[in-house]
């Protein structure tokens, strides 16, 4: 561990001696002007270090008499392998390349961080990896120092728990320790949502064994922007939940038994996960390990720790199966970071063999937003429900006292009959409306089918010339059968001359032989003309055929381009449409996440107010129920009480009225919250009259009941008013006053 510390002083040197080595006539490879270059940048920084008095106290300190730099000034020049002076070489060009190696050989950027960054170039490529080299916060970190943080207490408690063994912080009040609490004290006070978490002390800490306390602090910003560590960070630790999840789904996935002991166990993956994820294992692998890892965290970000975790899982499956909790507690504590005493190289390459879907990462990420937007819902239900049955409680304890009459069960079945009646006509009319809406479907789906009026006359034109062929095939027919009858008529005449042929004289028979030749010719014509006619139908038929099949190749070539016209149209379409759907979607996702927020605050208002409510309607009750008792005692105090008691009644049922109506306008967020009724009645001399008043509320609507008796006013004047305050209700009460003979009689609820 005490390796991995990069103290001024040994920067230095390693520069010096480098530079030596490198120039020497025995080098292999000549210096260039990029290695002068970038020699001449580290002397630079080494001089920047110099003029740090802080940096100027660890040189003389525990660093230097510990040990614990990087590379010693009397054994770098003489240890430097060619490997290893290859390696000066290549990250030397690389840093004094670096926009054009970033951008054009991102690849073989990572293969060689990957690979491990030397120690010597740590702290400069750590900060343009992360793109901290000029941070205008920098400027303000003497400033901030000087301010005070509430989070210092908790600073000073944590720093002797970081890196406790290590040279640099294990002592108290050391140089280590005043740093690490400069940069979190700055921290603190720069991002006061997050302020201090002692997680991120052993990242600071890393980061201040490389380069001093203002990059480190610059640094951190950075990757605490830009690298999810704020979240992880947050009081709330939201993304580490979200992390926790993401990491579960991949052993669930790809290590299936291994998941399933887990859960058996009860063993969750934020109990040995946690602090992968918030420290980037520095606080579970050895420090040159936990470096090296940390090399590619500042290239490629938290992607690394889910591959060396769940590779760790592959690596420790047989063992963590046959392991109870408390033995795979103690497996990941002392057995795991032993195994990697070895080297990285092993894990990491294990890593790189793990299966990581960057896309199912952030399906996962969405499937766990809904999930907790789900339970922060089901948490306001039932805080809702439990407010509502707290009333319901408070109003069944009302009726009971008051005895009032419940609704019987046959009601209650009937009306449960009645809705499952209403629902089964719903469902009934709702498949009726559907078999309407399939058959007006397939009405347009028939009437697209039928031909349009420009191929109706294609087709008629066509039935034209089928016909025409077919009369010039018919009368071809007719002269065929006049030739047959006008051969056979010859033929029967031959049959006559011939029957009689011997009789006749050789001459008569020499005519008769050449007329039997000439019937043998027309006969042969006849077959003749008759081939022939056959062979023109055929070829009228191969015409119409050919003639069909063209009318129906020209048209299946017109559909083809109309299907290809309606795809490019229905293409273009498509994309619009998607545009318009992301878009959509989007705003949704907005206008969902503000609905949600406001029906939170809606419903969490709604129980206000019915508490409020309920709290109003148990009053009314209580003060009928003291009505009934100053009823009884009017008519033992005075002869005249029955009839201000009926006019006390007609009061209350006015005040029940007033209350539906305040009941109505309850869900309105202008209209205030009625917490309590306070009525006091007061009666004075013959001309008084009955007043209610709350000196320390706020005026409401007043009803005046007047009416004549014994020559003086009975007013009733309710003041409601809006108090959060149970001691100020528990105080309010009614007063009524009767007049009896010269003084009067208070009787107070």
């Amino acid at each position: 561990m005490a390796s991995q510390v990069a103290t001024p002083t040994s920067l230095q040197t390693t520069a010096t001696s480098s530079s030596a080595s490198l120039s020497s006539p025995s080098s292999p490879a000549q210096l260039s002007p990029d290695d002068v270059e970038l020699l001449a940048k580290l002397e630079e920084q080494n001089r920047l270090l110099e003029t740090d008095s802080k940096s100027l106290r660890s040189m003389n300190g525990s660093r230097r008499n510990s040990g614990s730099s990087l590379v010693s000034s009397s054994s770098a020049s003489s240890n430097l392998s060619h490997l290893e002076e290859d390696s000066w070489i290549l990250w030397g060009r690389i840093v004094n390349e670096w926009e054009e190696v970033r951008k054009k050989k991102e690849k073989q950027l990572k293969d060689l961080v990957r690979k491990g960054v030397p120690h010597h170039f740590r702290a400069i490529v750590w900060q343009l990896l992360c793109n901290a080299q000029n941070m205008s916060i920098k400027d303000q970190y003497s400033e901030l120092l000087k301010m005070t943080s509430p989070c210092e207490k908790l600073i000073r408690r944590d720093i002797a728990r970081t890196y406790p063994e290590h040279e640099f912080f294990k002592e108290k009040d050391s140089l280590g320790q005043e740093v690490l609490f400069n940069v979190m004290k700055a921290y603190s006070l720069v991002d006061r949502e997050v302020g201090y978490c002692q997680g991120s002390a052993f990242i600071v800490g890393l980061l201040l064994m490389q380069m001093p306390e203002e990059e480190a602090f610059c640094v951190f910003v950075k990757l605490m922007q830009d690298y999810r560590l704020r979240e992880l960070f947050k009081p709330s630790m939201a993304e580490l939940g979200l992390c926790m999840y993401q990491f579960e789904c991949m052993i669930q996935e790809q290590l299936p038994e291994l998941h399933m002991h887990f859960q058996a166990q009860s063993f969750h993956t934020s109990m040995y996960a946690s602090s992968w994820f918030l420290t980037i294992f520095l606080t579970s692998f050895p420090l040159p390990v936990a470096t090296r890892i940390f090399d590619i965290f500042m290239c490629e970000g938290l992607e690394i720790v889910f591959r060396v975790g769940l590779a760790i899982l592959q690596m420790n499956q047989t063992e963590l199966i046959q392991l109870d909790m408390e033995g795979m507690l103690q497996h990941f504590q002392k057995v795991i970071p032993h195994q990697l005493d070895s080297g990285p190289d092993k894990v990491i390459q294990a890593a790189y063999q793990v299966k990581y879907n960057a896309k199912k990462m952030k399906k996962l990420e969405k499937e766990y937003t809904t999930i907790k937007t789900k339970e922060m819902e089901e948490q306001v239900e039932i805080k809702r429900l439990r407010t509502e049955n707290r009333l319901l409680k408070q109003r069944i304890d009302t009726l009971e006292k008051k005895g009032a009459p419940r609704y019987s069960e046959e009601s209650v079945l009937q009306l449960e009959r009645e809705l499952v009646q209403a629902r089964l006509k719903e469902a009934e009319s709702q498949c009726a409306l559907k078999e309407m809406q399939d058959k007006i479907l397939d009405m347009e789906k028939r009437n697209t089918s039928l031909p349009d009026d420009t191929n109706v006359a294609r087709l008629q034109e066509e039935l034209i010339g089928v016909k025409l062929r077919e009369a010039e095939a018919l009368t071809g027919l007719k002269e065929l059968r006049q030739q047959v009858r006008d051969l056979e008529e010859h033929w029967q005449r031959h049959l006559a001359r011939t029957a009689g042929r011997w009789k006749d004289s050789p001459r008569k028979n020499t005519l008769s032989e050449l007329q039997d030749e000439l019937m043998s010719v027309r006969l042969r014509e006849a077959e003749a003309q008759a081939e022939l006619r056959e062979t023109r139908q055929r070829m009228l038929e191969m015409e119409t055929q050919n003639q069909i099949h063209s009318n129906q190749l020209r048209r299946a070539e017109q559909e083809s381009r109309c299907l290809q016209e309606c795809v490019q149209t229905l293409t273009a379409q498509n994309k619009d449409l998607h545009v318009q759907l992301q878009e959509i979607k989007r705003r949704q996702a907005e206008i969902e996440c503000k609905s949600k927020e406001e029906v939170m605050a809606v419903r969490l208002r709604e129980a206000d107010n019915i508490a409020a409510m309920a709290e109003l309607q148990q009053q009314i009750s209580e003060l009928e129920i003291q009505k009934e008792e100053g009823k009884v005692q009017g008519q033992l105090n005075h002869t005249d009480s029955s009839q201000y008691i009926r006019d006390l009644k007609d009061q209350i049922v006015d005040l029940k009225h007033e209350i539906r109506c305040l009941k109505g306008q309850k869900g309105l967020s202008s209209q205030p919250t009625f917490d309590g009724i306070h009525i006091i009645n007061h009666y004075v001399g013959d001309d008084g009259s009955y007043q209610s008043s709350d000196e320390d509320g706020v005026k409401g609507p007043t009803l005046q009941d007047t009416q004549q008796r014994s020559g003086g006013r009975i007013r009733l004047q309710p003041n409601l008013r809006d108090t959060d305050s149970e001691d100020e209700e528990d105080e309010e009460a009614l007063r009524l006053s009767v007049p009896q003979g010269s003084g009067h009689k208070s009787t107070t609820v």
